[in-house]
């Protein structure tokens, strides 16, 4: 340990002062020395350093089960191999693609479910962007002259744009655009969860409906604002304000410790086909028993270092493990261990010859050719 990690309580304390540090410093640089900081975004700011801290205790925490930890540290190994680049770079970018970007896993599920998680994860995902882009000063617009406004990025000038033009429109509606996405993703849950009732039998107000009751009073609250300035000449628009900060400091506080915290995780599903396929989708690794390809070598090793790290003990007697094995490979032994039978001598698939003379085919495997060989039988 050095002697900076000796500063703090714990390592999720130090890397939570060190992501806030990070913040600050980033402010700075995009704010040109705090100098184009809006007073009018500072309960927005405080809560975004609520929601950074949040994130950091978060993903330190579930960064440190062992199964996470594996995982992370093999994906680590295998970026650093050479030989497996190309591999690697190819892997990711089709994950995300069709994971991220499409979100494809959920479109197997139902076109309209996948709609609904296409609208709302895209919808936060670009509300997040123009927020704390906007919050943290690493951008704002600065008026050119009296029709022309300069999009700067980190104390940078960027694009100019018309005020009245469509590209304009575009940007200063970004979040009025990525809040329609939400609402329209939110009702179209909201609906399915109304009327699924397999889905209102498992599900949980706090879990399930609060993320959508936060996410549905944020984007309507939002909308709102838009609605008073432009349409009801400003009518109770310092209300209605206060009212959007509100919710939004709630969403913030709340999106580590809840169901949405799974959005930022999401992007781990790469190391998934980059870990564990050594061809893609294609299994590599034969069964100890049968020969039978089910798995990975990595996938396999990774198994049991996360089941000795939670010490769960399923090495067996002859020193091979019970992940070595396929899964039909293993209901055929635990049958034969639950029988005392772990050591049957003759065919290994054939039936199991139990202590009052009841014959049990193999499991996972056709009925042997001698099953009724009382030949055979004899000799035994």
């Amino acid at each position: 340990m050095t002697q900076f990690e000796k500063s703090f309580y714990s390592k999720t304390s130090m890397y939570a002062f060190i992501v806030v540090l990070l913040l600050i410093i980033s402010m700075w640089i995009g704010t040109k020395q705090f100098s184009h900081v809006d007073m009018m975004l500072f309960g927005y700011l405080i809560s975004s350093f609520v929601f950074a801290i949040g994130m950091t205790v978060r993903i330190c925490a579930w960064s440190m089960r062992p199964a996470t930890h594996q995982v992370l540290k093999r994906t680590i190994q295998n970026l650093k191999a050479r030989k497996r680049q190309k591999r690697n770079f190819k892997s990711v970018m089709q994950t995300l693609v069709d994971n991220i970007l499409f979100q494809k896993f959920i479109f197997k599920r139902g076109i309209y479910r996948g709609i609904q998680h296409w609208l709302v994860a895209w919808g936060c995902i670009g509300s997040f962007a123009i927020t704390f882009g906007l919050t943290f000063g690493w951008m704002h617009f600065k008026l050119v002259d009296a029709t022309t406004y300069q999009l700067v990025v980190m104390g940078y000038p960027m694009i100019k744009m018309a005020a009245d033009g469509l590209f304009a429109e575009l940007v200063f509606n970004g979040l009025n655009i990525t809040a329609l996405m939400v609402l329209g993703g939110v009702v179209m849950m909201m609906i399915r969860r109304q009327r699924d009732k397999g889905v209102q039998v498992t599900q949980r107000f706090e879990f399930d409906l609060f993320p959508l009751y936060m996410l549905l009073a944020v984007t309507v609250s939002g909308l709102l604002l838009t609605v008073s300035y432009k349409f009801l000449d400003g009518f109770i628009h310092s209300y209605l304000a206060l009212f959007h900060q509100f919710t939004v400091v709630i969403f913030l506080v709340y999106f580590p410790f809840g169901k949405l915290f799974h959005l930022p995780i999401r992007p781990l599903a790469v190391a998934v086909p980059m870990n564990y396929q050594e061809q893609l989708k294609v299994d590599t690794r034969p069964c100890k028993k049968c020969g039978t390809t089910y798995s990975s070598d990595d996938q396999i090793d990774d198994v049991k270092d996360i089941l000795g790290a939670q010490a769960f003990d399923l090495q067996l007697k002859d020193g091979s493990y019970l992940a070595d094995y396929c899964p039909s490979c293993r209901r055929r032994m635990r049958v034969m261990s639950q029988l005392n039978l772990e050591n049957a001598a003759g065919n290994p698939f054939g039936p199991i010859q139990t202590n009052n003379g009841i014959h049990i085919p193999g499991f996972g495997h056709k009925r042997s050719e001698d099953f009724y060989d009382e030949t055979r039988e004899g000799e035994k």
